[in-house]
C-alpha cells in the first residue's frame, strides 16, 4: 500500500468503504464493551433502553430482583425486534408480530395456541430452549455498557488499566441537564467517517490552532496525555486567569468531588467509540455512533451539580459578569456571519464539525495524501489507528 493510500495505519478505504464498515460491525463493535447509556436510565423494574452493538441489538432491563441483564433484542420465534428504544414500567416482554411473551429473566413463559400450534414443545415453556439470547451489561463510572457475549470479558479487565487516568468526579452525584428544554440531549449527524471524529477529537495539535478562540481558557501547552490499553487519556489545567476567577467565571456551579488541584479539563477516549469530557463543572458523555462509511451520529449526554435552579442562576449571573469572557472563549476563527458560518460561530463544536466534514470530503481526491504527522501533538492519532487494527486482526478480520 502507497504512502498515498495511508492515512497513518489505516488504508483511505477504511474511512470511505462499505466493505471495511461492515468489517468493523463484525469485528470491532461486536466484540467489545459499547455504552448504552447512564445508570439511571434504568432506574427500577420493568425499565429498559436498548443500544445497537456492532450487529446486534441489544436491550437492557431491570428484573423484579433489581439486577439489571441484558438480551439480543429478537423475539425467538422469527427472530422480530421485542422493545423499542426506551421504555418504563414493563411487566413482561411481548413481541408485537405473535405475541410470544417472556419475563424479565429473559424466559419464554407463554405463546398463543401453543397446544394446537406447537405441539412439540412442551410445558414448562422456558425449559424449551426458546428463551431470549442473554448478552452482558455492567456498569463503568456510572455508565451502562453492554457486551453481546453471554460470558464477555470482565469490564474492569477493558477498562482498568485507565480508570486511574480519569477524573474524580463521582458521576452518580450529577444529574442530567440539557440547554434545550425540548431536547434532553445533544444529537447531531455528521458527514464524516467515525474514525475522523475521534482522530479530531484526540488531536492535541489542533486545540491552539481550530479552536484558538473557543477553548483558549485551557492550558495546551501543559496537557499531558498517553495511552493504557487501547484507551486514551488526555488532561489539561485551566489557563491562570480563569483559575484565579473560577468561582465566579465557571458557567455552573462547580463539582464539589473535584479537589481544588485536581480541576481542569479530563478528555479521555474509551476504545472503541465513547469520549468522556470531564470538566471543572459539566461531566458529558460524547458517543460516536457509526451510521455509514462517511456518517455518524454524536450523542451528548451531559451532568452537573444537583443544586437547585437558584444557585444555577446565581451562578449564570456571575459567569455573564465576569472579566474572563472578555478574552477567553466565544470568539470565531475568522470574522463573518456567526450564524451561518460555523469559523465564524464562536461554537467550538461547530469548529470541530466543519474540520471533520472538510476532511472526509477530501479522502476521495486521487490528490490525497497525510504530509506529514506532528511528533507529540498528533501521535494519538496513529496510536489509534493501530489499535483499531490490532483489536480487528485479533478477532478475526482478514485486513
Amino acid at each position: 500500500m502507497s504512502k498515498q493510500n495511508m492515512m497513518h495505519a489505516l488504508p483511505v478505504e477504511a474511512y470511505t468503504s462499505k466493505d471495511w464498515f461492515d468489517l468493523e460491525m463484525k469485528h470491532l463493535f461486536s466484540t467489545t464493551w459499547q455504552f448504552a447509556g447512564l445508570v439511571e436510565d434504568v432506574a427500577n423494574p420493568g425499565d429498559f433502553i436498548s443500544v445497537q452493538a456492532g450487529l446486534n441489538n441489544i436491550f437492557i432491563v431491570k428484573g423484579r430482583d433489581n439486577r439489571l441483564r441484558a438480551f439480543h433484542n429478537m423475539c425467538r420465534h422469527r427472530g422480530t425486534q421485542l422493545l423499542r428504544a426506551v421504555g418504563k414500567g414493563k411487566k413482561a416482554i411481548t413481541c408485537p408480530y405473535h405475541d410470544w411473551t417472556y419475563d424479565l429473566e429473559g424466559k419464554l413463559i407463554s405463546l398463543p395456541k401453543q397446544e394446537q400450534e406447537f405441539p412439540e414443545l412442551k410445558k414448562p415453556l422456558h425449559e424449551c430452549g426458546l428463551n431470549l439470547h442473554e448478552a452482558s451489561v455492567d456498569i463503568f463510572k456510572g455508565m451502562l455498557f453492554v457486551h453481546p457475549e453471554k460470558d464477555a470479558p470482565s469490564i474492569m479487565e477493558f477498562f482498568g488499566e485507565v480508570e486511574p487516568y480519569l477524573g474524580p468526579h463521582i458521576v452518580e452525584e450529577l444529574v442530567e441537564f440539557s440547554e434545550n428544554e425540548e431536547e434532553p440531549f445533544y444529537a447531531k449527524e455528521i458527514n464524516a467517517n467515525w474514525k475522523i471524529i475521534v482522530e479530531n477529537y484526540i488531536d492535541h495539535y489542533h486545540l491552539a490552532h481550530l479552536h484558538e478562540g473557543t477553548l483558549n481558557m485551557y492550558d495546551h501547552a501543559n496537557a499531558e496525555f498517553g495511552w493504557k490499553g487501547p484507551h486514551y487519556w488526555f488532561y489539561e489545567p485551566l489557563v491562570d486567569d480563569y483559575m484565579a476567577d473560577l468561582k465566579n467565571a465557571a458557567p455552573y456551579p462547580l463539582i464539589d468531588s473535584v479537589p481544588e488541584d485536581k480541576i481542569g479539563a479530563y478528555v479521555p477516549w474509551l476504545f472503541p467509540n465513547i469520549g468522556i469530557t470531564e470538566g471543572e463543572s459539566t461531566w458529558s458523555t460524547f458517543h460516536a455512533i457509526p451510521l455509514a462509511p462517511d456518517r455518524t451520529l454524536i450523542v451528548i449526554r451531559s451532568k452537573t451539580m444537583n443544586v437547585s435552579e437558584w444557585e444555577y442562576t446565581k451562578q449564570y449571573t456571575k459567569s455573564a459578569m465576569s472579566k474572563v469572557w472578555q478574552h477567553y472563549g466565544n470568539k470565531g476563527k475568522y470574522d463573518g456571519d456567526s450564524e451561518t458560518d460555523p469559523m465564524s460561530s464562536g461554537d467550538f463544536m461547530a469548529e470541530d464539525i466543519f474540520a471533520c466534514e472538510q476532511q472526509q470530503k477530501s479522502l476521495s481526491s486521487p490528490k490525497f495524501s497525510v504530509g506529514a504527522q506532528a511528533q507529540r501533538g498528533e501521535y494519538a492519532v496513529q496510536r489509534f489507528q493501530e489499535e483499531v487494527k490490532k483489536w480487528m486482526v485479533a478477532h478475526g478480520a482478514n485486513i
